[in-house]
């Protein structure tokens, strides 16, 4: 540390001086009746010896006219006594429980000037040691903060002011604790000591938000949402804001002795008003939250909320901002979003695809096992199996294919399957290739696809002969 300048150390010593003086200062110019009490003896004399009686006609008449002036003389100096005593009765103690203007007079006058040095050398060693405090703290931080540990030179230097009052005031206590002082002016003093203590500690406490505050933007840097990085900063001056308003309220009770009862009672009030008044403000603010914390979807996920179908663009603290599929942007209040039902697309593990494979009712049953055979042959053919045989936790998800059902119009095979990751244009290129390859394999295997038709039966013809097998108990040759 730099060797301390002559021009600094004056600065501190006029520094000190004016922290020894601020007691008797404050308190001499906040008595507004001490001034006058110092001058009540001279104001009663004056006043007990106003106009003198009238003499008598007796004693004008004998010309003792020395009598009555003598007597009022008296008379006016009684009550210049008395005056006097009562100006110095009331001299002790001010207005409003502060010192009085002779409590100050005897401060300075019972203690002497080892007491004074002993008050000055305290708080000489409370500032110094108050200033190398924060220089030290502020040059850790720095070093800290410059190596990668933000957070750490963070709380070294939101301690660096507060540590400089704290010992200061330390020092302001020990100086304070030879010289000899009336009750009044030691209970004015104490609450001096204790408003520089709560400014401490609260001055530290509102500095300790801004630790909190990098905290909770790693957090928020972890996440692909924006609201908690809007979050972050409110939650900041929500919290300072709170220091303040109890730190306030702690010095008015216990410092000024002021009943915070109404206080209270009048901000609940308040803040019933305002709750009323932004309502539904609150509601969507509130729904934000609950967004936040509970996270039913994240920023880009695609949902599917009263009927609005797409991706999420834009989480704030009033609305969330849907692109729909057609490229409309649909804004929906937070509110409703937390109190209806969300379908999260975006956060499935997978893309199930259920397809219902239909073939002629003149299939004979070995082409029919057939067709299911080549359906599972190609679950496992090369470049159609891998995204379909995932996992999901321990779960696994095999492709499956079954003869399920007989339709009014075809046999039905049932085919199942999961794929994954659930990128839909990659599952789209893989539902082509998959069904380019089935249309493949039945063209060799003579299976036809069937679908909803009336069929002619006519004679002669080479695929479909004309029996009597093809004909119901009472159909007609010629159309079924």
């Amino acid at each position: 540390m730099k060797a301390q300048t002559p021009g600094r150390t004056a600065r501190y010593l006029r520094r000190a001086a004016i922290v020894v003086l601020v007691a008797g200062v404050a308190a001499a110019a906040s008595a507004q009746p001490m001034v006058p009490n110092l001058f009540a003896p001279s104001r009663g004399a004056h006043t007990a010896s106003g106009p003198a009686p009238q003499p008598s006609a007796g004693a004008a008449a004998t010309g003792s006219g020395t009598a009555a002036p003598a007597t009022a003389a008296k008379a006016g100096a009684t009550s210049a006594t008395g005056a006097a005593a009562a100006g110095s009765g009331s001299a002790g103690t001010g207005s409003a429980g502060l010192p009085g203007a002779q409590s100050i007079v005897r401060l300075f006058s019972d203690n002497d000037w080892l007491a004074w040095l002993f008050l000055l050398v305290f708080v000489l060693a409370g500032v110094a040691l108050g200033r190398t405090a924060a220089f030290l703290l502020r040059k850790t931080a720095s070093r800290v903060s410059s190596s990668g540990k933000t957070l750490r030179g963070a709380f070294l230097e939101s301690a660096a002011g507060p540590s400089n009052l704290a010992l200061m005031t330390i020092g302001i206590a020990l100086g304070l604790a030879r010289i000899v002082m009336d009750p009044p002016v030691r209970s004015f003093v104490g609450d001096l000591i204790s408003l520089l203590s709560y400014i401490t500690i609260f001055w530290y406490l509102h500095n300790a938000v801004g630790d909190l505050e990098i905290v909770l933007r790693r957090v928020a840097a972890r996440t692909e949402t924006k609201l908690d990085d809007m979050l972050v900063p409110l939650i900041r001056k929500t919290l300072r804001l709170f220091v303040v308003i109890v730190g306030v309220l702690l010095v008015a009770e216990n410092v000024f002795r002021q009943n915070i009862a109404t206080w209270l009672a009048g901000l609940g009030i308040a803040g019933i008003a305002v709750s009323l008044a932004a309502q539904d403000s609150l509601k969507n603010l509130f729904g934000s939250i609950t967004i936040l914390f509970d996270r039913p979807f994240k920023l880009g996920e695609r949902i599917i909320f009263s009927g609005f179908d797409g991706p999420v663009e834009e989480i704030g603290f009033r609305s969330i901002k849907i692109r729909t599929l057609t490229g409309h942007l649909v804004t929906v209040p937070n509110s409703k979003v937390v109190s209806d039902a969300v379908e999260n697309i975006g956060a499935r593990p997978y893309i199930r695809r259920l397809m219902n494979v239909t073939i002629t009712y003149d299939t004979p049953r070995e082409k029919v096992a057939g067709a299911v055979e080549i359906i599972r042959r190609l679950f496992e053919e090369e470049g159609l199996r891998e995204p379909i045989h995932g996992r999901v936790g321990s779960d696994e998800f095999p492709p499956k294919a079954y003869f399920s059902d007989y339709n009014a119009d075809s046999l039905n095979i049932m085919v199942i399957y999961w794929f994954m990751p659930p990128n839909y244009w990659d599952y789209m290129e893989h539902t082509e290739r998959f069904n380019l390859r089935l249309f493949e394999e039945f063209e060799k295997a003579g299976i036809e696809f069937a679908f909803p038709t009336q069929t002619l039966f006519l004679a002669g013809d080479p695929k479909r002969p004309l029996s009597p097998g093809n004909l119901g108990p009472h159909e007609d040759s010629s159309t079924t």
